[in-house]
């Protein structure tokens, strides 16, 4: 590791012309077809990542399969390729192949990359990894939704790859919904729908998303209210009309929205009734919306 390390601060690169680099990923892939590759010639595999800055596309991508067939004798080239390599063709390239291999002992080094590469690519190269990875990205992930240094740009992605990873950790993301954070809480709601789609049976995953709705931060219950709609879940109905209610105008235009979502003709006098006391532009719109669109399928149901 510290040869290459070191070759990569000074600089020094083990260039090849495009025909050796064709000839040496015909024999990589020989080599891993007939299971004869060396996982211990570390100057092999370090002369394939630097493949990954080959200005050929599907050259790039071939040595990035055949480094995933290599697996867990990669990583570490990899995780030092992403990290420390000057050409940003290859931290990229090196971001998206850790994705193939899925290695848990890459997670701390591509938490690193998201938050430090100025690169936008190796960034979304680093969470992709984290994403596949699963369980063992939550706690890191949950950790940058917290964090007040995360760009907001940071904390989509961090929530993007909770949600991907879903019902494979819930037990962790169920336990994360108790943190102080209102980021976190609301990263939470938006991966435990997709186990509540994954699994409408997951009566725990209903409850929470219920729940969530009373929740104290407006982004929450935004994001709760959405998560309902979009499950169309019947049983959430009476808590969404509660929250026509809500002092704060965000709240009310979810509920509706939700509401209108959801599809129930039940709706449509609360609806009116809060259509008649509200006050806020956005609101009164959004309610008039839901009412419409409520009537209209009324109507089509009746037709």
């Amino acid at each position: 590791m510290t040869e290459m390390s070191d070759a990569i601060k000074n600089g020094e690169t083990l260039l090849l012309s495009h025909q050796e680099t064709e000839q040496l990923l015909s024999r990589v892939n020989q080599e891993i077809a007939r299971d004869t590759f060396d996982h211990q010639d570390r100057q092999l595999i370090w002369q394939m990542v630097q493949c990954l800055g080959d200005t050929r596309g599907l050259v790039r991508l071939g040595f990035a399969e055949a480094l995933g067939a290599v697996g867990k004798s990669a990583v570490d080239p990899l995780i030092e390729a992403l990290l420390h390599h000057s050409n940003v063709v290859v931290r990229r390239a090196a971001g998206k192949t850790l994705t193939l291999i899925e290695d848990p002992q890459a997670v701390p080094h591509l938490i690193y990359a998201l938050l430090n590469d100025e690169d936008t690519v190796v960034q979304a190269s680093a969470i992709g990894a984290l994403a596949r990875t699963g369980e063992a990205s939550v706690t890191p992930l949950l950790g940058v939704l917290a964090s007040p240094d995360s760009s907001e740009s940071n904390k989509g992605h961090a929530a993007w790859a909770l949600a991907f990873i879903g019902a494979k950790a819930k037990h962790k993301l169920y336990a994360a919904y108790a943190s102080d954070s209102p980021e976190v809480r609301a990263a939470v709601v938006g991966a435990i729908s997709k186990v509540a789609e994954e699994d409408r049976d997951d009566l725990q995953a209903l409850h929470l998303l219920i729940s969530s709705l009373q929740d104290t931060a407006v982004n929450v219950r935004s994001e709760a209210a959405a998560v309902l709609g979009n499950l169309k879940y019947q049983p959430a109905i009476p808590a969404l009309i509660e929250l026509l209610h809500h002092p704060e105008a965000e709240t009310r235009k979810s509920a509706a929205l939700s509401l209108m979502k959801i599809g129930d003709r039940s709706s449509i006098t609360p609806l009116q009734n809060a259509l008649t006391r509200e006050s806020d532009a956005g609101v009164t719109k959004a309610i008039s919306l839901a009412i419409s669109l409520l009537h209209r399928e009324t109507e089509v149901d009746d037709w």
